[in-house]
């Protein structure tokens, strides 16, 4: 039983010994919190006694990097570490190395079977774009003008102040955020210039002293008098006559054109009407001289002492006409022919009426040529 208990008293000695030796370090000074630009490099410094066995750094929950006693354990090449001894403790540096602004967040240094434990903030800050609306600006001197100056993709958003490199009357500036999937600031320069020069428009992010700055030219021109003004808003008086002339001849060519359309038309309707009354003369001439073709024909064919051949009777012939008898057809030929048109007549001059008088026991025929 003695030797039970001594037993059990040895355990709790040794457990009690190496509780007290595992205790003997500590954190002395933890982490600082660090603010630093986009792509630069974050430091952070965690300084324990002597007798530690392995520390660990934490960024944002995550271990990054495990420093023991003989050498670092690295597993991400952004992570490195610095170790020197510091009045005889040990003091462990972590490097970032190119800071992006995911990296912001919760940086701990922590000890193996320790619960103890120092931790800080990084902070990645953003220099983003600036820019003025105009590359140049031509104003009028002695007249308000407005500059614009704009800072795009800033984290967070810059103070903008302006240096003014040109006389003025009168200048301020107001400066104010438009909110947006990239928000920005936005400064505008009110000012009164008498003079060419530049103007400045300066973005600082204040805690980290960076800034970013850029530069117009600003030309000052002479106001127009005036009289050029009132020449410039009206026409000049020889301009105004020109057109009122132009005006004029336009006129009277449009009514001389107008005035020959309608003698065309005029003209082409009495060529249209005389050629159907022409039409309509030779149509009725027509049927005149085919009535007198007919009479004339008729009154030059008509033989009025002609006989049909006609078989002898039984009866005696009749006897001859006299001579007399036999010249009446020709008396009512002449008759008809002195009523005939000149025409008629110039052809029965040209032709001479020859009568042939055949007297036969059998046959008497008067034939008449013409």
């Amino acid at each position: 039983m003695e030797s039970s208990g001594n037993g059990v008293l040895a355990m709790l000695v040794i457990l009690a010994v190496l509780t007290v030796s595992g205790s003997s370090y500590q954190i002395i000074e933890g982490p600082q919190n660090a603010t630093v630009l986009k792509g630069s490099e974050a430091r952070f410094n965690c300084t324990v006694s002597p007798g530690w066995k392995l520390i660990m750094w934490a960024l944002k929950g995550t271990v990054v990097l495990s420093i023991t006693s003989r050498e670092p354990i690295i597993t991400n090449d952004r992570f490195t570490s610095a170790s020197y001894d510091l009045d005889g403790n040990f003091v462990s540096e972590m490097i970032i190395h190119n800071v992006q602004p995911s990296d912001s967040g919760l940086v701990r240094c922590s000890l193996q079977n320790s619960d103890l434990d120092g931790s800080a903030f990084l902070t990645v800050e953003v220099v983003g774009t600036l820019h003025i609306l105009n590359d140049s600006l031509v104003v009028v001197e002695d007249e308000l003008c407005n500059v614009t100056c704009q800072a795009l993709g800033w984290i967070p958003l810059p103070d903008i102040t302006w240096e003014i490199g040109v006389p003025v009357s009168h200048s301020s500036y107001s400066s104010f955020l438009e909110p947006g999937d990239l928000p920005r600031a936005v400064s505008v320069l009110a000012l009164t210039p008498q003079g060419n020069g530049t103007l400045t428009c300066v973005a600082e992010l204040r805690s980290l002293q960076a800034s970013k700055s850029v530069t117009v030219t600003l030309t000052v021109v002479q106001p127009l008098p005036d009289s050029i003004d009132k020449q410039d808003t009206s026409l000049p008086t020889w301009a105004i006559v020109l057109l009122a002339v132009s005006f004029s001849l336009l006129l009277i060519l449009i009514i001389v054109l107008i005035i020959i359309f309608c003698c065309c038309c005029v003209s082409g309707k009495e060529k249209k009407e005389s050629s159907y009354q022409n039409e309509i003369r030779k149509s009725a001439n027509l049927k005149t001289n085919t009535g007198a073709l007919e009479t004339k024909t008729k009154s030059g064919n008509e033989n009025y002492g002609y006989s049909s051949d006609e078989p002898r009777s039984t009866h005696h012939a009749p006897l001859p006409p006299k001579s007399s008898e036999l010249n009446v057809p020709a008396q009512h030929s002449s008759s008809l022919s002195q009523q005939a048109p000149e025409k008629h007549r110039s052809t029965q001059a040209s032709h001479p009426r020859v009568s042939f008088n055949v007297t036969s026991p059998q046959k008497v025929r008067n034939v008449t040529l013409v």
